[in-house]
């Protein structure tokens, strides 16, 4: 039996070849679903994590605990309770310590100041003096020590409510956070969570009775294989586990892992299951083509068959010389396809992380190959077996044998409705389950199905009309069409195939445009600097100073209301020049009309290290005048203090720090108050109390800064927004200011008059909804210090970088609304198109430090690591693949075909057939189906997509800010059908040639 199997095999080549390239593209694409998919899951993590806020990478423990004047025993204890109760993988811990007290300053009042003390803190910031070492010593942030008045060398005391012993605190350095995006500054605890930021020391400094009462804290970053659920590890379940024994020991956890988690497990299993449904679609058309590819090399076998038969050769016995012949190239085309596909998938995708993933990829892909050779065994004995049942005068009959008409239509129905399953799942919203996922493939096999009937009698009856009217091209190519048997069933497996690549074509393309867009519409521009800066003022300072064109750069914050908006703050006058806009976003000039309409004139700016005020102030008590500026570079807050006014008209000089460096300092606001107590200097002046100002001017400079055209137009002035303010008032050329009568409560009673230098409301363009509070309360940003009360220009369905929910505002107007208050935010510094390389160094050296540096190009390739992104590509190469296998069994099918056309062609030339038209209808046949099967394969495909809605999935983490694109342009069909065109001609050609050549080789009277 082996030698005849062997003889049987190096008989017949071609037709082992066939099976064998077919076998061997199977077994290639069988191989590489599994570690393409598990690679690309491992990446797809990978690019998660990278993309993961740092606080989602650690876990924070945290406990009130009364250290008793020993911090060091304390903290060591703590140390050592919570890490016996976490897990021994998770990574080293990160310790600190705070407590919040009252910071005072003769120039200041009680405010809200945690004192801590932190591993690593000093590694981790950027010092303008020594580290703190020693027991009292503290680093303060610039912004702290403007607004306490303090500088290095300075002391301030910090007050607790529990003792009225002060803790005297002596600043031997300012720090600026270094590293803000990473996992040490991740918690919130170290940075401002009360009015001004942390002062770090050492843990001596906690033995003083103050600081007893402390919060302890305990951080340890996630490793990253933990987060991945590398080798199963299951870290939700852990996270639980522990959080069970961190609250029996009196400990407190804090993770913010989950959303991270969900995004890599959904990443994952999108991966998974498309790659899986893919291969799945393949595979079933790998049998198929099989299936046909061994019914067209019949022909050849059938004398054989008819042979053993006449010899009494069982059934079963001939069977298994059938498979034998089959099984020979299975095996070698399996041998060429294994490892064909893993270098295939570690090519495309990288090697596969983890063991444990490696092995399920192993255990896939043998269950893959079995699947490929056990199928294609029994497609193909089916195949053999129709045979052997047919009797031996039907096997020496030179004509293909036809398939019975009813079995054929009864498959047909079937798979007619099987299509009509999946179409109706797909519609109802049941997408990625069961049939869904091969709907648009079963939709292509459905109308490939119907068109070859109705072109099989289509082609017979145009045929035989063409014959009857003399035109014998256009007539033997319909018949030879209707006539070949099986030719309906090659139709229907290129409709799919074309279908197929034209939808993974299609959707590849899409996925690579949405991921564009979104990244575009996530960044705003086409390249975005993270950078640090103390304020701003600063912020935009440097960004202009940088580029003076305003063609280049554009400072932005991203911030958040209180009432949880996004509020994006852009440099109005260079929006048009630097963003990425689009047609969601509505006219660009939206905001920068509705900013020039609302114009107001600029503050003042002042330079000099001196200023003199002439007031008069009428009343029963006295009262404070102050002057706060704010300097127009640094941003640092400037207070002018003219001290107790007394009675009647005067003149009073007073010292301008820190302004006499160009730009200068810009005027924020007057201030009228009662003289300061033991605790504050900003409580309201007594009733009755009236202070006008008349004149501001710079001893020796000739010059108002105030005169009364500023002093005296009131539209200059305006009072706070929120409670009983400041009652303001201009007259003769000069601001008259009182506190107001009927304040509700003493506590809210203004002090202050604003320079009127932005427009107010604050012009804002909404994306979506109003936030709820706006629906019964004044419009309000809580985020700057006072409330802000806003005007809507324009309604939007969504805006550059915050998308759907939140607003779009002026920078400067903001800044200067908050002034010494700055509201924090992510600083970002937009770069356009055409930004000369040079620029970013000139951002450095105008005083930002760059924390990161993002592009749309670089975005748009992260976001390829996503589920979606991965799975449309190896939909594309699962659609190559069934094109070339479409492509293989045409040609098995054309050269079968034409070997009984070679006959038939050379009788009519042997009758006076002219060579022009017996090679023109040795092309057409295979020409016509090509050409109808492409055309059906691309109307399938757009069929399917009107239908299913379809092929490109959504983004992983569901974002849908923007429309999907059109998964079938013009363009991308096109192309799509040009490659398949491209591909299945090539495979046509290859078929026909050698029955040309035969026919132009051979002369008509050679034949007779």
């Amino acid at each position: 039996m082996f030698l005849l199997v062997i003889g049987a095999v190096r008989a017949r080549t071609a037709q082992v070849l066939t099976i064998l390239l077919l076998a061997a593209l199977a077994a290639a694409v069988a191989v590489a679903g599994p570690w393409y998919g598990y690679a690309a899951a491992g990446q797809a993590a990978e690019a998660d994590l990278d993309a993961a806020r740092a606080v989602e990478r650690v876990v924070s423990v945290r406990t009130g605990v009364d250290t008793q004047g020993q911090p060091q025993e304390a903290v060591s204890r703590f140390t050592g309770d919570v890490r016996a109760k976490l897990p021994p993988e998770f990574g080293e811990p990160v310790v600190g310590v705070s407590v919040t007290l009252s910071a005072r300053t003769p120039d200041a009042p009680a405010t809200a100041m945690s004192v801590a003390s932190r591993d690593g803190f000093c590694a981790n910031v950027r010092l303008d003096g020594p580290c703190p070492s020693a027991a009292g010593e503290v680093a303060i942030t610039h912004e702290a020590a403007g607004r306490l008045g303090v500088r290095v060398g300075d002391r301030f005391s910090l007050i607790s409510s529990v003792t009225n012993r002060p803790l005297v605190a002596q600043v031997v350095s300012l720090y600026a956070l270094a590293g803000v995006s990473g996992t040490y500054w991740a918690g919130e605890i170290f940075r401002t969570r009360t009015q001004i930021d942390p002062a770090f020391t050492v843990l001596d400094t906690f033995v003083e009775r103050p600081l007893w009462n402390a919060t302890m804290v305990y951080d340890t970053e996630l490793p990253p294989d933990l987060i991945r659920g590398d080798g199963g590890y299951d870290l939700t379940s852990v996270l639980a586990a522990t959080d069970t024994r961190l609250i029996a020991g009196g400990f407190r956890l804090q993770s913010t892992t989950g959303p991270l988690l969900e995004t890599v497990a959904r990443d994952r299993a999108t991966i998974l299951r498309g790659v899986r449904s893919a291969g799945v679609q393949t595979l079933i058309l790998t049998w198929f083509a099989i299936g046909l590819a061994g019914w067209y090399t019949l022909r050849d076998r059938r004398a054989d068959t008819a042979l053993l038969k006449l010899r009494g050769v069982s059934r079963f016995r001939m069977l298994r010389l059938a498979w034998g012949q089959h099984l020979v190239p299975l095996l070698i085309g399996a041998a060429i396809g294994v490892p064909a596909g893993f270098l295939l998938a570690r090519l495309l995708a990288g090697g596969v992380p983890g063991a444990a993933d490696r092995s399920s990829a192993l255990d896939q892909s043998v269950v893959a190959v079995v699947a490929v050779l056990l199928g294609s065994l029994a497609v193909l004995a089916a195949v053999e077996a129709a045979m052997l049942g047919r009797p031996v005068s039907a096997l020496l009959q030179r004509a293909l044998p036809g398939r019975g008409d009813w079995r054929s239509a009864l498959a047909d129905l079937l798979l007619l409705a099987i299509a009509g399953a999946a179409l109706y799942q797909a519609r109802s919203g049941g997408a990625g389950d069961g049939l869904a996922e091969a709907a648009p493939g079963l939709v292509a096999l459905a109308l490939g199905l119907l068109l070859a009937r109705l072109l099989r009698r289509v082609a017979g009856q145009a045929g035989a009309a063409a014959l009857r009217a003399g035109r014998l091209r256009l007539g033997l190519a319909g018949l030879q069409f209707s006539r070949s048997p099986g030719m309906d069933r090659v139709f229907a497996l290129v409709v799919v195939a074309v279908a197929l690549f034209v939808t993974a074509g299609g959707a590849w393309r899409a996925d690579q445009i949405a991921r564009e867009e979104r990244s575009a519409a996530e960044l705003g521009a086409t390249r975005v600097l993270t950078v640090e800066a103390a304020n701003r003022t600063v912020l935009l300072h440097a960004v202009r100073t940088a580029d003076p064109g305003g063609t280049q750069a554009m400072a932005v914050v991203r911030n958040r209301n209180d009432d949880d908006l996004e509020i994006l703050e852009v440099d109005t006058s260079r929006l048009a020049a630097v963003a990425r806009w689009r047609p969601e976003y509505g006219p660009i000039a939206t905001l920068p009309q509705a900013m020039a309409d609302g114009a107001r004139p600029s503050s003042p700016v002042v330079t000099g290290d001196r200023l003199t005020v002439r007031a008069r102030r009428d009343g029963p008590a006295p009262a404070h005048l102050t002057l706060r500026l704010q300097h127009e570079a640094t941003g640092a807050p400037v207070t002018v203090a003219f001290g107790a006014l007394r009675a009647g008209e005067q003149s009073v000089d007073a010292p301008l720090p820190g302004c006499a460096a160009a730009p200068g300092c810009r005027i924020v606001r007057w201030e009228v108050t009662s003289p300061p107590d033991r605790l504050t200097r900003s409580r309201p002046a007594a009733k009755g109390t009236v202070v006008t100002v008349r004149e501001l001017t710079q001893p020796g400079s000739g010059a108002a800064v105030l005169d009364r055209g500023i002093l005296g137009d009131v539209a200059r002035w305006r009072s706070g927004s929120a409670g009983a303010n400041l009652d303001i008032a201009t007259a003769d050329g000069a601001l008259r200011m009182s506190p107001d009568d009927n304040p509700t409560e003493l506590k809210l009673a203004g002090v202050a008059a604003y320079a009127a230098d932005s427009p107010m409301p604050l012009p804002i363009v909404l994306a979506g909804a109003a936030p709820d509070p706006w629906q019964y309360d004044d419009r309000m940003l809580k985020s700057y210090g006072q409330a802000a009360p806003v005007r809507i220009a324009g309604v939007v369905a969504s805006l550059p970088s915050v998308g759907r929910d939140g607003v779009l505002t002026d920078l400067d107007a903001v800044r200067r609304l908050a002034a010494e208050a700055d509201a924090g935010g992510e600083f970002q510094v937009w770069l356009a198109p055409g930004a000369r390389p040079g620029l970013v160094d000139g951002l450095t050296a105008a005083g930002l430090a760059v924390s990161g540096d993002e592009t749309v190009t670089g975005r748009t390739e992260w976001l390829g690591y996503q589920g979606p992104a991965t799975v449309a590509r190896f939909a594309l190469l699962n659609g190559l693949a069934a094109l070339l296998l479409a492509a293989a069994v045409l040609m098995v099918a054309a050269t079968v075909d034409n070997r009984s056309l070679d006959v038939q062609l050379h009788a009519l030339r042997a009758q006076g057939l002219p060579v022009r038209t017996a090679v023109s209808t040795g092309y057409a046949g295979t020409t016509v189906l090509v050409l109808t099967g492409l055309a059906a394969g691309a109307l399938a495909a757009d069929l399917a997509a009107r239908l299913v809605g379809g092929a490109l999935p959504p983004f992983a983490d569901g974002w849908r800010v923007l429309p999907p694109p059109d998964p079938l342009t013009p363009w991308a069909l096109a192309v799509a059908a040009t490659v398949a065109l491209a591909v299945l001609g090539l495979a046509a050609l290859l078929a026909v040639l050698p029955l040309v050549r035969r026919l132009r080789s051979t002369r008509a009277e050679d034949l007779r």
